[in-house]
């Protein structure tokens, strides 16, 4: 029996998430688990060991509800394609050529993050411009929405796709006046290339998710979704093995459903779906259409400047199909990626249909992103317990390529929080790192100062009127996101849940909106122990 003596932490501004005692100065923790939180003049008497907060602000844990953290671990050996490091083709091309210097002739070379809004040129890169960097060697260099990739000459040649390679169903190969490949491979089309790609080996994943961890802890990130990787590994098994090596957040796992559905032995153990575990298989995920940024979701009007070009729809009938049909047997979760009006329309007139098929509160269709949601469909996803998890840093990171395809208005239109707030949604906030166009992805503090302002990088006004308010931001940053997640007894400082919060350096809930970025976290703690700071 465990003698360790319960915490008394006082002198603190907290900020707990929970409605029915949403601010407190003390809180009790015992092992892994808070057992009190108020004030410090009505705090049970005790033998406590005290800390002093000093006055400072407490948040509960961040939990990212959508990123791809077994992604992000390894785009951190790539280059990064992005300012301030890359900021032209120029840039692009030596960094290449610095990349083969250190290696042989064939090696792939991969990079990660370009935005051809932020590139000094102001278009994306093609194969002729990554052969400038090496041509004796496959390249690849991954779009930031992760939608989009371009190669050089040599990946096509390897890829075997020439001028008479058909575009695959839900995907497209750009291609030039004459009708030859540029390079730039959308949605589906990524196909032709994937299967070329080193792999990573299990023990290098297991010290990546391991080093990601003390990168998230340092952001004050206790939990997150991992919302499907790009390949069929054991992602289950890597999480188990990281965190046996100290690896501490919480993770949700979604299977990337592409992979699995015509796996016949593919299970889910009931044991690995208990939300209140460290690690816990949430459901399945497919992608219903590409993104905004890369002119690739699927919306219900053109895009801007075009009277006929509405994105492409990527997810097959059948896939979706066979994925209701698995989450219905195993009542787990559905997550679907969609950001035009088009998509989300499909998929939530689908699922409707249907009545819910898992227990609790964790609901049994998630929306990804869903950037332009109609009126119709909101009303439908109130009516039947869907959530949707979004990204309020996608205007404020991507903001040149919004406004070149979408317009300014419409841009405005975009991610409208609170509007989805006053009609019911459930809503949630994260950043799906790496496929952000910021330096740091996963860094929460760009995406709630997006979420309370309104306003891009830049200062484009993205809509005043969605705006709100940091305490509302930090509630869907934490506890809607445990919600969504299906993470139990997480997300809100209150009794009986797990110990996750974070110690701030400024408090967040007085700064000036403009300057939410500029707080940092100073300690952060999961199940009361402190794992950073």
């Amino acid at each position: 029996m465990s003698t360790t003596k319960a915490i008394a932490y006082t002198n603190g501004k907290i900020f707990t998430s929970d409605d029915a005692n949403l601010y407190a100065d003390a809180m009790i923790v015992e092992g892994a688990r808070i057992k009190w939180v108020g004030k410090e003049a009505d705090m049970p008497a005790g033998d406590y060991e005290r800390i002093d907060l000093n006055g400072k602000r407490v948040i509960p844990g961040f939990i990212d509800a959508h990123m791809h953290p077994i992604m992000l671990a390894d785009f951190s050996k790539k280059i990064s394609a992005l300012p301030p490091v890359v900021n032209s083709l120029t840039d692009l091309e030596k960094k290449i050529t610095e990349v083969r210097e250190k290696q042989e002739a064939g090696e792939w070379i991969q990079g990660w993050g370009y935005d051809e809004g932020k590139l000094a040129e102001k278009r994306s890169p093609s194969r002729y411009d990554l052969d400038k960097g090496c041509s004796d060697s496959p390249v690849i260099i991954f779009r930031t929405c992760g939608h989009v990739n371009c190669v050089n000459s040599k990946a096509l040649e390897l890829a075997g796709i020439t001028k008479d390679t058909p575009d695959p169903q839900g995907g497209e190969i750009d291609r030039d006046e004459n009708g030859e490949p540029t390079g730039v491979l959308r949605e589906n089309a990524r196909s032709f290339i994937t299967p070329l790609l080193p792999a990573t080996s299990d023990e290098e994943k297991i010290d990546e998710i391991v080093d990601l961890g003390k990168l998230l802890a340092s952001q004050g990130i206790t939990g997150v979704a991992d919302i499907g990787c790009l390949s069929d590994g054991d992602v289950y098994g890597y999480y188990m093995n990281a965190k046996e090596r100290g690896f501490n957040q919480r993770v949700g796992i979604y299977y990337m459903w592409d992979y699995y559905w015509q796996d016949k032995d593919f299970v889910i153990p009931k044991e690995q779906m208990d939300g209140d575990q460290q690690i816990h298989v949430a459901g399945l995920k497919t992608v219903g259409d590409g993104s905004f940024s890369g002119r690739t979701a699927w919306g219900s009007e053109p895009y801007y400047g075009s009277t006929d070009e509405y994105g492409i729809s990527v997810c097959s009938d059948e896939l979706m199909e066979s994925a209701i049909a698995f989450c219905k047997e195993n009542h787990c979760q559905y997550s679907m990626h969609a950001m035009g009006g088009a998509a989300i329309d499909r998929i939530v007139n689908r699922v409707a249909k249907e009545e819910k098929w898992n227990e609790g509160e964790t609901p049994h269709l998630r929306i990804e992103h869903t950037t332009e949601p109609s009126d119709e469909a909101i009303a439908k996803t109130v009516e039947h317990g869907f959530a949707f998890a979004t990204q309020p840093i996608f205007f404020y990171a991507e903001i040149e390529s919004y406004l070149t395809n979408l317009g300014p208005e419409r841009t405005k239109k975009t991610y409208p929080v609170k509007k989805l707030l006053d009609r019911g949604v459930n809503v949630c906030f994260s950043t799906d790192a790496p496929a952000t166009s910021w330096a740091i992805p996963s860094d929460p503090f760009p995406c709630l100062k997006a979420a309370v302002t309104r306003y891009a990088y830049d200062g484009t006004d993205c809509g005043q009127d969605q705006a709100v308010d940091i305490e509302t931001a930090i509630k869907l940053y934490t506890r809607n996101a445990a919600v969504v997640t299906g993470l139990k007894n997480a997300g809100q400082l209150k009794a009986g849940y797990h110990a996750d919060f974070a110690v701030l350096s400024d408090d967040i809930l007085a700064v000036a909106s403009e300057d939410i970025d500029k707080v940092k976290v100073e300690q952060t703690y999961i199940d009361g122990k402190k794992v950073f700071g």
